[in-house]
């Protein structure tokens, strides 16, 4: 049987073997969307992509670590997540005061049927392009938030902030990307 055609838990077993014909099926399956992900933090092809093969050569070190609490693309995608921001944070002169200062709370307005209408029209495009204009931290945690899918408490946790604070960002965030929406 090819490796192609082996189930993910079977290779996660080879990969802890040091089998590297496993750990390339493993790399092949996940590329791509390790690739996106990286990508969408990093915001340059040529360094997520290198930050995507250093996250893969990280998980294949740490693989043994790995106690199938998650699915493995879950895992896998942690590792990927917290390289991009630290290669991210490490380039970019990025200070964590971004997050602590002046955090107060936003009351989140109530949108009428006609902004949610309006909203919904908009092209996806736009609205990434919108996101990708927000400062760091605003961008950082609508980008885990609506698109990796993480909720506050792990977002606080990949950032390392306080849930409050993480909270208070995202929706800060949201605010400010209603905003400029509506000037679009």
């Amino acid at each position: 049987m090819s490796l192609n055609q082996i189930n993910i838990e079977d290779l996660i077993l080879l990969c802890k073997q040091k089998n590297q014909k496993a750990q390339c099926e493993v790399y092949n399956r996940y590329a791509k969307a390790m690739y996106n992900v990286s990508y969408r933090i990093v915001k340059d092809a040529h360094y997520a992509e290198d930050v995507m093969q250093e996250g893969f050569l990280k998980a294949f070190d740490k693989i043994n670590n790995y106690k199938q609490e998650v699915a493995f693309g879950s895992w896998l995608k942690r590792i990927i997540v917290n390289a991009s921001i630290d290669f991210y944070k490490k380039n970019n002169q990025f200070s964590l005061e971004d997050f602590e200062s002046n955090v107060y709370k936003i009351e989140e307005n109530c949108e009428d049927s006609a902004d949610v209408e309006s909203f919904n029209n908009l092209k996806v495009k736009q609205i990434l392009e919108t996101i990708n204009a927000l400062k760091y931290n605003y961008r950082m945690v609508l980008t885990l938030f609506y698109i990796e899918g993480y909720d506050s408490e792990e977002i606080s946790e990949i950032l390392n902030i306080s849930n409050s604070n993480c909270r208070t960002t995202l929706s800060r965030a949201k605010e400010s990307l209603r905003k400029k929406l509506e000037e679009i």
